[in-house]
């Protein structure tokens, strides 16, 4: 295999083309489907090649538990600079764990905070907090809860109310927490992944924002809220909890909705230009994440075909 082994380290790479491909010419729903599915497929492959690379090195070190049959020189051959790069994805894989767990126990202990903090509310759909503060965001849990401080509301016309409570509720349906905290831990597993997390954190805010253009009826108005937000509003407390102006950058959101709606078909044509873009984007992902999972499977199969019996 020589160097290919290394391809799910680094196939990520090819994914930046891709996300760029996607914002441009894919619905904000298609392009936040199609990146959140390909950054994890990258990232699991990339883990899993890591931890197959620190299984060859760890069967180097004296005194290791694994099979005798894991050092011998044909599992070796398969790695190139066997000696370097297995022992190093020791630490790496290991540093790779710790950043996705603490990714995930943030994420989990930041709503579990959230929740008790509005346990005292009413149990109502919208929580609105007395709090000068700008900033509204979605919450999801058990019951799903749209949270709003005075302030923002303060700043918002009756219209723009609307806009914005339409668009949190994209987020809890849509239950668009689950694709954001999905690639940041793929981001967390592999730095090369980090252009597809800012992708689709930005196509899950346009997502929502379409939606809630549909839903009020006026993209002006729309646009309208998310600037004024996006002046005054801190944002969500973690980025993993979509808020309304939080994520994306804004000008381009406001820009798209004062445009044109997208297209209601989220797959365009093949044989336009916007089509072969948007497949083209679509089968490099194909590729990228079936090439990086050979990789990671072949190495496996090597090391079951040495393990004795």
């Amino acid at each position: 295999m020589g160097v290919f082994v290394l391809l799910p380290l680094v196939l990520p790479l090819t994914a930046w083309p891709i996300a760029r491909l996607a914002e441009q010419h894919l619905h904000p729903r298609a392009a936040t489907w199609l990146l959140s599915a390909v950054a994890g497929v990258l990232a699991v492959c990339s883990t899993l090649c890591l931890a197959l690379l620190m299984v060859v090195g760890t069967a180097q070190l004296p005194g290791n538990p694994l099979p005798d049959g894991w050092s011998d020189p044909e599992v070796r051959e398969a790695v190139p600079y066997d000696e370097v790069a297995g022992k190093v994805a020791i630490p790496a894989l290991i540093a790779v764990i710790t950043a996705c767990a603490r990714a995930a126990w943030g994420h989990h202990r930041v709503r579990r905070r959230a929740g008790r903090a509005l346990a005292r509310l009413p149990a109502t759909p919208v929580a609105v907090l007395p709090d000068v503060t700008p900033y509204a965001y979605a919450l999801p849990g058990r019951r799903d809860r749209i949270v709003v401080t005075t302030g923002m509301l303060a700043g918002l016309t009756s219209a723009e109310r609307r806009a914005l409570f339409a668009h949190e509720r994209v987020h809890l349906t849509a239950r668009h927490h689950r694709f954001l905290l999905a690639v940041q831990l793929a981001a967390r597993a592999n730095p090369f992944l980090r252009p597809l997390r800012t992708a689709v954190m930005y196509n899950a805010e346009r997502w929502a924002d379409e939606d809630a253009a549909a839903h009020v009826g006026n993209r002006r108005t729309v646009a309208r809220a998310i600037g004024k937000a996006a002046l005054v509003s801190r944002g969500a407390p973690i980025a993993t909890l979509a808020g309304f102006a939080a994520a994306g950058p804004v000008p381009r959101r406001v820009a798209a909705l004062l445009g044109p709606a997208p297209a209601a078909r989220i797959w365009p044509p093949v044989f336009t230009m916007v089509g072969l873009a948007a497949w083209g984007a679509a089968a490099g992902a194909t590729v990228s994440a079936l090439s990086s999972a050979n990789s990671a499977v072949t190495l496996f199969f090597i090391l079951k075909a040495a393990t004795p019996l």
